[in-house]
């Protein structure tokens, strides 16, 4: 199904997207991969950093991949990070209405990311999907042999 009618106006494309993150040790060096499929056509993203932390990775890993869409769509994300999901779609409302402190009234971890994500993710209609990580799903370990591939190869220099 390469598009579903939103109204009677509005024909917006599925994008379905899989990330993951992490890091060895965390924290320490990270890396981050995304599959987007799109019409049956695959892309692949994948990056590091010397020093972060998972979650950081997993952040990073969502926001690039909804950072490549060039329209709005409607999209369906399938992470393994229930930081990822929970912050996305039940966290993030009352972070923004106490002027980004969590409940402890201390700063929001990974507020630059966490604002980076929602800026990314506002175009579109999106379906955030948690799955289990290294439970055999064929896309979220692909996601996994990304960020581990990227990670290696900042350990590699």
């Amino acid at each position: 199904m390469a598009s579903d009618t939103i109204s009677s106006e509005t024909v917006i494309d599925l994008v379905e997207i899989w990330t993951d993150g992490g890091c060895k040790p965390n924290p320490g060096p990270g890396g981050w991969g995304a599959i987007l499929r799109y019409k049956g056509a695959e892309r692949e993203l994948s990056g590091g950093e010397s020093a972060t932390t998972n979650n950081r990775m997993e952040l990073t890993a969502a926001a690039s991949a909804l950072e490549t869409l060039k329209r709005p769509c409607r999209v369906v994300v399938h992470t393994d990070s229930e930081y990822v999901k929970n912050g996305i779609t039940r966290w993030h409302t009352g972070w923004v209405r106490r002027n980004w402190r969590n409940a402890s009234g201390d700063p929001v971890a990974n507020m630059d990311l966490w604002r980076r994500l929602l800026d990314a993710a506002k175009p579109h209609e999106i379906d955030w999907r948690w799955v289990r990580g290294h439970s055999g799903d064929p896309m979220n370990e692909r996601a996994d042999v990304l960020a581990t591939e990227a990670r290696e190869q900042i350990t590699a220099h």
